[in-house]
């Protein structure tokens, strides 16, 4: 039996991406999310060095940092020895409406930070946030700096956040258009009260409709390549699988970084003060995706440029869009290699294409 026609018989019965996902245990449970140690992997040596937080993005589910078993990032951390938890926020619910950024930022992230550190002895932690929980975290260590109790953070890693939302090509040619719609549109979802998983869904598929376009004749011209097939199915099953916005959060990211793209200066107005991102005082890694159309290049890259008060920023790109910067198939060698020389303390960072 060919390759092709045996992965074309798996995908039949049930499919050819294992989407069994990593075994954890549950930690600690409360308003702010649900928290999770990854069990270590049998026979790996601890590697040096504190835990590694990974903080999921509102929208997406917890399993895009373990996407399918040999894509899967918090596999790879756990290979190379690290002690690896990470934050659930849950499915969204219009019970959720009324929370803003502040909950993450102010709540959530800290209380998972401080929790991991207890957890595992009372040291530092390797923070790591995508796409909008980039954004969350940068603001997280900053606020808790400004407000004098820094969060036990030894470093921090942010992966396909746009922080210049003018430099985001999907999103500039509307900002004016925004300005205008901003009471209309505010009523409406202060009515609705969230964006529901089908919306969210819908917004990540339109950013790929030039894939979607072309996906049955590509997907018929590698049914050879089980590993390509294997990645295409678990990204489908994680779109399948989006979480909604609280309303309110959406409210926030439209005027606050849509409209008057607030963060390409260097601060924002939340929970009553303005927050600094040059209060950030850790290492800290900037990861863009070369394809990425939601976060672009320079929408990125801007945040180094931010970070005054960090001892040291560093900077790279990697292939792939808004997912697969963080856990395409080419990540494996790219961005998961940066990070393991980022956590370990040394190795340059490879010049950006």
């Amino acid at each position: 039996m060919s390759a092709g026609v045996a992965n074309l018989w798996d995908k039949a019965h049930g499919g050819v991406a294992d989407l069994r996902r990593m075994p954890r245990d549950r930690i600690d449970m409360g308003t702010s999310g649900t928290l999770y140690r990854y069990r270590p992997i049998q026979g790996v040596a601890p590697a040096d060095g504190p835990p590694v937080l990974l903080v999921p993005p509102l929208g997406a589910p917890d399993f895009a940092y373990d996407l399918r078993r040999g894509c899967s990032l918090i596999e790879h951390l756990l290979r190379t020895g690290r002690t690896v938890h990470l934050v659930d926020h849950g499915p969204i619910s219009f019970a959720d409406r009324r929370l803003g950024m502040e909950h993450w930022v102010d709540d959530v992230v800290p209380w998972a930070a401080r929790a991991v550190a207890e957890d595992t002895g009372g040291g530092g932690v390797h923070l790591l946030g995508w796409s909008l929980a980039g954004i969350f975290c940068t603001l997280a260590v900053a606020a808790a700096v400004e407000a004098g109790a820094p969060l036990p953070v030894q470093t921090l890693t942010v992966i396909g956040s746009p922080v210049d939302i003018s430099a985001v090509p999907l999103v500039a040619p509307l900002r004016p258009l925004a300005t205008l719609a901003g009471g209309p549109l505010s009523a409406v979802y202060q009515a609705v009260g969230s964006f529901p998983p089908p919306v969210v869904s819908a917004v990540f598929h339109l950013t790929a409709v030039d894939r979607l376009v072309t996906r049955p004749l590509t997907l018929l011209s590698r049914f050879d390549d089980r590993d390509f097939l294997a990645q295409v199915e678990a990204v489908d099953h994680l779109m399948n699988n989006m979480h909604g916005y609280p309303g309110r959060v959406f409210g926030q990211i439209f005027h606050l970084l849509l409209r008057n793209n607030d963060l390409a200066d260097g601060k924002l107005a939340l929970g009553g003060r303005s927050i600094p991102l040059a209060a950030v005082d850790v290492r800290t890694l900037v990861v863009a995706g070369r394809s990425d159309v939601i976060a672009p290049l320079r929408a990125v890259q801007k945040l180094t440029g931010l970070l005054t008060g960090a001892p040291e920023v560093r900077f790279t790109t990697a292939p792939g869009g808004h997912l697969g910067v963080l856990t395409g198939r080419d990540a494996r060698t790219t961005t998961w290699q940066e990070l393991d020389a980022f956590l370990a303390g040394h190795a340059p960072t490879p010049t950006p294409r």
